[in-house]
């Protein structure tokens, strides 16, 4: 169980927010499996303010997709406010500010991990949130720019000063991106440093991996980002896992087929006809990958423009009773 604020969560995993890839469609077929807390991509306050009509679809929800975050991007706090202002009629269940994107056409603006370089700027900038927003407000945080300024504590330490009720932090700087090594030490020297839940983020490919950040690091949760592509059944395993210590077996080809078709339509319906299955391309990929024999496939699922034709692929796929390369458990990524 974990608490942050007012919001209590039957698991202490959540699904995280990825830009391009967290819409509904991919949130509701992660709940199907056990997923409690999940979060709409991050969005640009900017871009809300604006109308952008791309952010407007980004946001869509509905009552079966809760508890949701949202996660805002920005460096001024006067778009960041109005942004709230517009978002409020969704009553999302926590906003999330994101201090912890390393990509550069963000960095460069100040925004995202760039604001690691400002801890009190941020510390002003989560205040005013704080006091503006209704719902709990969390942040994520990197461990710092690059490996000569590991400074998450002090931006922890800001951060829980302007009010917010829980931290997200991926165990990389700014300058390691995905690469390299998750500092477990970092991690835990922010949960010792502060009182507020620490949830804890980097390389979670597997419920073995979820263990070992909690064993490692003292975290009173787990971001799962990277780890929930094509793998919704990483939050079933994972519950199983941390109860009772046994690794389920790994979803066979039928189900897998039936939690493609099942996705593909609802992006259909979501994103519509056009859109979708282009979209569906690198999900096709995703759920794809641990079964021996599917590049062919995957080649002309890159090809692909229609529903009708991405469905094919997936009875193609169904039908060859392609056996796992995944040892029979769920150990991905291990």
């Amino acid at each position: 169980m974990l608490k942050i604020g007012p919001l209590t969560l039957k698991y202490p995993f959540i699904l995280a927010p990825m830009a391009g890839i967290t819409d509904l469609p991919f949130r509701m077929i992660c709940r199907r499996y056990g997923c409690d807390l999940a979060f709409i991509e991050m969005i640009s306050a900017k871009a809300l303010v604006y109308e952008n009509r791309k952010t407007e679809k980004m946001i869509a929800t509905h009552d079966g997709d809760r508890p949701l975050g949202i996660q805002l991007l920005g460096t001024d706090l006067e778009f960041i406010l109005r942004a709230l202002d517009i978002i409020r009629k969704y009553e999302y269940e926590i906003i999330d500010f994101n201090s912890a994107c390393p990509v550069t056409k963000v960095t460069s603006k100040g925004e995202g991990s760039g604001m690691m370089k400002e801890p009190r700027k941020l510390g002003r900038l989560l205040k005013g949130i704080v006091d503006h927003s209704d719902a709990p407000v969390t942040v994520k945080i990197r461990a710092g720019w690059d490996e000569k300024s590991i400074n998450a504590r002090e931006v922890a330490l800001y951060a829980q000063d302007a009010g917010i009720k829980g931290l997200f932090i991926h165990g990389r700087t700014r300058q390691q991106g995905y690469s390299g090594r998750v500092d477990y030490n970092v991690i835990r020297e922010v949960k010792d440093a502060i009182d507020i839940p620490v949830i804890g983020s980097g390389d979670v490919f597997s419920p073995v991996h979820v263990k070992k950040m909690f064993d490692e690091t003292g975290c009173d949760g787990v971001a799962i980002a990277r780890g929930a592509l094509g793998n919704p059944w990483i939050f079933r395993e994972t519950a199983e896992y941390l109860k009772t210590g046994m690794l389920l077996p790994r979803p066979d080809i039928h189900e897998v087929s039936d939690i493609m078709a099942a996705h593909l339509r609802a992006s259909v319906e979501f994103h519509g006809p056009v859109m979708a299955p282009v979209d569906f391309r690198k999900l096709f990929a995703w759920y794809t990958k641990g079964f021996r024999d599917v590049k062919p496939l995957k080649e002309k699922a890159f090809r692909a423009k229609t529903e009708a034709e991405m469905l094919e692929l997936i009875t193609e796929f169904r039908g060859s009773e392609r056996s796992s390369e995944a040892a029979g458990v769920a150990t991905s990524g291990l």
